[in-house]
């Protein structure tokens, strides 16, 4: 049940976090949600695609998205309109991406890709995932891991290189602008942590002594916004997992050196979980 900013605030921070994590368990099972992801496939040339029907291949360079072959017993539909013979699926870069439906529960679209060509992603609100979902993992709430901390802007088009889990390792990191800086002092170190935008939101991409072992191996996500008065709050407590703890079809950013602490987070999401409480994948 949704509830209001004003309900909310009348919750002590537990009833609080419950709610977030009730959420959060909500979205991954949507039929766009992280576990409905099956494939995430580069359209390079003239191809099929592991789990869709029809043919697929790339378009002219400039040109966003991809040309899809099919005849009309394969059922895929592309904004509104059955295809029998060719058709354009417009990307998510296009200001009016197509709207790609297979069957009632399979889903598709066209993402552009960070090194050029675009791939095809497929969402199935019935995959094997979201029936063998469990829950995620999560620690108790943790008031010693709500930081105050200083944000200060850095010039304006400051970058920094992301790589990402399924990059090779000869592939140039990814530029993301870091709009500002995070600092604060924990335990006599000092920390400066690299953010950027997501959205209306900061991404920080961190990682810490717990992967591996507690929490997912990989890293974490936390999403934060400067406060008025110049600080920024860390809630770790409101730490989640990344898409590709959720789906080995995605490409998560991984935690660049500086957002990496030695130390153990115990906040926070912490795997996810099949029904019978070994991790899903």
């Amino acid at each position: 049940m949704t509830q209001s900013p004003t309900d909310l605030a009348q919750k002590t921070p537990e009833e609080q976090l419950a709610y977030f994590h009730e959420r959060r368990e909500l979205a991954v099972v949507q039929p766009l949600g992280s576990l409905a992801l099956t494939n995430t496939q580069l359209v390079d040339q003239e191809q099929t695609i592991w789990g869709v029907p029809g043919r697929w291949a790339p378009l002219p360079e400039g040109q966003s998205g991809l040309k899809v072959i099919a005849t009309a017993a394969d059922g895929i539909h592309v904004d509104g309109a059955l295809v029998d013979g060719e058709a354009i699926v417009r990307g998510k870069d296009d200001p009016n991406p197509s709207d790609l439906v297979f069957s009632d529960t399979v889903r598709g679209a066209v993402i552009a890709q960070a090194g050029g060509g675009y791939a095809l992603r497929v969402w199935d609100a019935a995959s094997e995932a979201i029936q063998n979902f469990g829950g995620i993992d999560a620690y108790p709430y943790n008031p010693d891991w709500i930081v105050t901390a200083a944000w200060s802007e850095n010039p304006e088009g400051t970058t920094m290189g992301f790589q990402h889990l399924k990059d090779d390792e000869e592939e140039p990191a990814r530029e993301e602008i870091i709009p500002g800086s995070i600092r604060f002092t924990r335990d006599g170190v000092d920390y400066d942590l690299a953010a950027f935008k997501s959205g209306r939101a900061l991404q920080i991409v961190f990682a810490d002594t717990t992967n591996g072992t507690d929490t997912y191996s990989v890293g974490r996500f936390l999403f934060v916004a400067p406060n008025a008065d110049g600080t920024i709050t860390l809630d770790f407590n409101r730490a989640i997992l990344p898409p590709c703890a959720f789906s080995y079809a995605f490409n998560c950013p991984l935690p660049p050196k500086q957002n990496r602490f030695a130390i153990p987070i115990e906040a926070g999401e912490k795997n996810v979980l099949a029904k019978d409480g070994s991790l899903l994948h």
